[in-house]
């Protein structure tokens, strides 16, 4: 799955380096963000799952090689704490790692808005050898508006399909779809001196898992994301 995502990355960047192959220069901007996150999970069975809020966080790296096209590729992970009931209706305890990735291709369609379209890849693991493993396109809308001086207003609306599958232990393999939307604004600050850009905001985010095949009654999740998020970006001309 993995190797897809890679190889979805690659035909991305190998079409717009065609598509801008005469541009001498390119504006880069690199930093890193985090995403306070709580997750919950709402399950159509009986089994009670809980997360405690944690951090994911990781690089941005974006790269314009016009003024209207650019590349970026934003990468998260974190560990959440999960408590559910086990076999025996007591609580047990687990440890999950998320991995998050997305990779996309810009287009301004106007001096305060972009559309895009890419690639998504999300990962879970946890003990057992459980892993949870999806890959799919994304699009959607963000927006840089001006509000006076150097502050801006940031904006994000998305959504996404993805295919996958997940196993855990010998009795759970199953192939899934997820699909759902993420939605996000912030605060910016651009600092001239230091051609860098501090933002602060909020996040949201729907996802919903369809099992195929796991019972007579089909299995599926809810699953919410929410929180603060902060982000350092760095700008240079190469």
């Amino acid at each position: 799955m993995f190797n897809k995502y890679l190889l979805s990355a690659v035909f991305i960047i190998t079409t717009l380096i065609i598509i801008t192959g005469k541009a001498d220069a390119a504006d880069i901007s690199v930093g890193a963000t985090t995403w306070y996150t709580t997750w919950e999970t709402e399950l159509n069975m009986e089994d009670e799952i809980e997360y405690d809020p944690d951090f994911l966080y990781g690089p941005v790296i974006s790269a314009a090689f016009t003024k209207d096209l650019s590349l970026s590729l934003v990468f998260l992970y974190g560990n959440f704490n999960m408590t559910y009931k086990d076999a025996d209706g007591g609580e047990d305890k687990d440890e999950i790692k998320r991995y998050d990735g997305d990779f996309a291709l810009n287009y301004r369609i106007s001096s305060w808005f972009k559309l895009f379209v890419g690639v998504k890849y999300i990962r879970y693991t946890w003990s057992d050898d459980g892993k949870h493993e999806a890959l799919g396109p994304g699009a959607g809308i963000s927006s840089v508006i001006p509000v006076g001086g150097n502050f801006f207003l940031l904006g994000n609306l998305s959504g996404l399909y993805l295919k996958g599958d997940e196993k855990s232990g010998d009795d759970f393999d199953y192939k899934l779809k997820e699909y759902g939307y993420n939605a996000s604004v912030s605060l910016a600050y651009y600092i001239p001196e230091a051609s860098t850009t501090l933002s602060l905001g909020g996040r949201y985010q729907y996802v919903k898992i369809e099992y195929d095949g796991s019972s007579a009654e089909p299995m599926n999740s809810k699953n919410k994301f929410y929180g603060l998020t902060l982000s350092a970006i760095y700008s240079f001309n190469i």
